[in-house]
């Protein structure tokens, strides 16, 4: 199987990211198991899932630090296996676990990493050092855990790549920085730059990113925006309405899905609580009774995914024996990777 854009009209950019059945085996393990994958230029594209479900074997993929069991990829129209250093500088990546050497300051780390992605303008390493507060001058062996975060993040945006590729790009970083490095995603996106990151941190995923590809034991179960996942599960309805409990009951065990309603007695009325799939058909309902209030409140993203793993059925969302195959995979091969 051949990947190509021919499906792309003339003139527009090729797909930033583009994997057909991308699969990747460890021994008996698999790592990750017929990855369809496709982004859109300037968009932002969120992985989740629990550590080992494949997302950096994923990223690693696309990048040419693993190479794929089976399958095929293209990143930026071009495949990553022909290794070209043209198509690492116009990428920025931000790997798990940023290997430095700690003998040199944070900016001649930055100047070492400039002079392989390629020119970065005037002032950039210090503008960007400035919001998120990285000191320039200290040695890379004394910076915190944020703050060499900082300067991972600092090398993966400062030439302005055409794809950020971003593995949990906010560890170790406070309340403050992770608004910033929020802040920079949405300029990036923007600018036109397409970015996909990983978290499993879904609060930061469901406010920068576009689109989200949920990862269950290697399988990409469910992609999509924030709201198309929301309007496929169940939300939570509360309504008070000026009738007697009983005579609300009577009339909500009727019709399904009013039968499963919690009706309990408050001042002049009854208060409904109910778990509902079809709003339009629960409101509709209600209309023929005397509503006074209805909040429907739709489900947060961490609870979309939780109900998509216990859809898999696999109700804490883990596999046992895949976190040592992603994080072992990253010593492999990886200084490739950090400077990609």
């Amino acid at each position: 199987m051949t990947l190509t854009h021919s499906s792309a009209p003339r003139g527009t950019q090729p797909s930033p990211v583009l994997a057909k059945a991308l699969s990747k085996r460890f021994g008996s393990v698999i790592a990750l198991e017929s990855l369809d994958l496709e982004l859109r230029p300037g968009e932002v594209f969120g992985l989740i899932g629990p550590n080992g479900a494949g997302k950096t074997t994923t990223m690693r993929l696309l990048l040419d630090i693993l190479r794929p069991t089976s399958g095929e990829a293209r990143v930026l129209g071009l495949d990553p296996r022909a290794g070209s250093a043209g198509l690492r500088r116009r990428i920025g990546f931000l790997p798990g676990e940023l290997r430095l050497e700690g003998r040199i300051t944070a900016r001649t780390a930055l100047e070492q990493f400039a002079a392989i992605s390629g020119p970065v303008e005037p002032g950039g390493i210090d503008r960007l050092a400035e919001r998120l507060g990285l000191d320039l001058g200290r040695r890379v062996g004394q910076l915190s855990k944020g703050n060499k975060q900082k300067l991972g993040i600092i090398q993966a945006f400062m030439h302005r790549p055409e794809l950020l590729v971003l593995d949990e790009p906010t560890s170790g970083l406070d309340p403050l920085v992770q608004q910033e490095f929020l802040a920079l995603v949405g300029e990036a996106a923007a600018a036109g730059q397409t970015v996909l990151l990983s978290s499993h941190v879904l609060s930061e995923v469901e406010r920068s990113a576009d689109r989200v590809g949920i990862l269950h034991r290697g399988r990409l179960v469910k992609v999509g925006t924030v709201t198309g996942l929301r309007l496929t599960r169940r939300r939570k309805a509360r309504a008070v309405i000026a009738a007697a409990p009983d005579v609300v009951s009577a009339r909500l065990a009727l019709t399904p899905p009013g039968a499963d309603a919690v009706v309990t007695p408050v001042h002049d009325g009854a208060s409904v609580s109910l778990d509902v799939e079809d709003v339009d058909g629960f409101v509709k309902l209600l209309a023929e009774l005397p509503l006074v209030d209805l909040v429907i409140v739709e489900p947060p993203l961490e609870e979309l995914v939780l109900d998509l793993y216990r859809d898999a059925g696999d109700p804490q969302g883990e596999r046992h024996g895949e976190r040592r195959d992603e994080r072992s995979d990253d010593r492999r091969g990886d200084r490739r990777g950090e400077r990609a």
